[in-house]
C-alpha cells in the first residue's frame, strides 16, 4: 500500500521528505511532482528499482529515462557537455526541458540507451522537487508518469494514489501540477533538435 505525503507547496516539511527518501533507499517507487506533471522517480544506482520502473511506465530499455538534477553543475557529473551545450542548457535551465546528451561514466550503462549510450537530463523548476533532491543529495532516475495505454501524463495525486497503490511506495501531493510533458530537445547533433514539443517553449533555445 502506497503511502501519501501531503506537503506544502512552498514550504515542504523536511520530516515528511526524509521520510519519502528513506522509502528510495529500500529500492522504492515514489510519484513526485514537477512542473510537467508527474514523474515517477527510484534511486540510480538500484537495477531492481529502474526495471520496476521501466515495467509500471510500460517501456523498453530503448526508451530514454531521465536524471533529475538539482542544478547544472549536478547535471555536468552525469552528461558530457561542451561549452555550446552548457550555453544552450543554461539558458532553459530550470525549467520544463529534458535534454538528450551523451551520458558520462557516473551513468550506469543499463539506465542509458542502448545503442546511443545517451541519457535524458533535466533541471525541473518546482519548489517541492528541488527540495527532494537537496535533500536526497543526488540525483533521482524519472519518467513521466503516463498510464499504460495512455497518451496524457497523470496529475492528480490521489487518481495517481488509487492506480498505484500496490505498485510504488508512495506519492508525494503538492497540490495540483501542470499536465503537460517536458519539451525535449537532442543535444547530440551539431544542431540542437526538437524531439517533442511540450512544456518549455523551444524558441528559448533558438528552435
Amino acid at each position: 500500500m502506497a503511502q501519501f505525503f501531503d506537503v506544502h507547496p512552498d514550504n515542504p516539511q523536511p520530516r515528511l521528505l526524509k521520510q519519502a527518501i528513506a522509502l528510495l533507499e529500500k529500492g522504492g517507487i515514489l510519484a513526485v511532482p514537477t512542473d510537467s506533471s508527474y514523474a515517477l522517480v527510484c534511486h540510480l544506482d538500484d537495477k531492481a528499482a529502474a526495471d520496476k520502473l521501466r515495467s509500471i511506465r510500460g517501456v523498453d530499455d530503448k526508451h530514454h529515462l531521465t536524471l533529475l538534477c538539482r542544478d547544472l553543475s549536478e547535471l555536468a557529473n552525469y552528461a558530457r557537455v561542451d561549452n555550446r551545450q552548457y550555453r544552450l542548457l543554461k539558458a532553459a535551465t530550470p525549467g520544463a526541458y529534458t535534454f538528450i546528451l551523451e551520458a558520462s561514466k557516473e551513468v550506469p550503462r543499463r539506465v542509458s540507451h542502448p545503442s546511443r549510450k545517451t541519457i535524458g537530463l533535466r533541471v525541473p523548476e518546482h519548489q517541492v522537487l528541488q527540495e527532494l533532491l537537496a535533500h536526497y543529495g543526488s540525483a533521482l532516475l524519472a519518467t513521466t508518469l503516463i498510464a499504460k495505454g495512455e497518451s496524457e501524463p497523470l496529475n492528480d495525486a490521489q487518481d495517481i494514489r488509487e492506480r498505484y497503490e500496490h505498485q510504488i511506495a508512495a506519492v508525494i501531493d503538492a497540490g495540483a501540477c501542470a499536465l503537460e510533458p517536458t519539451t525535449v530537445i537532442d543535444l547530440t547533433g551539431d544542431e540542437p533538435e526538437l524531439i517533442r514539443q511540450g512544456g518549455g517553449d523551444p524558441a528559448l533555445l533558438g528552435l
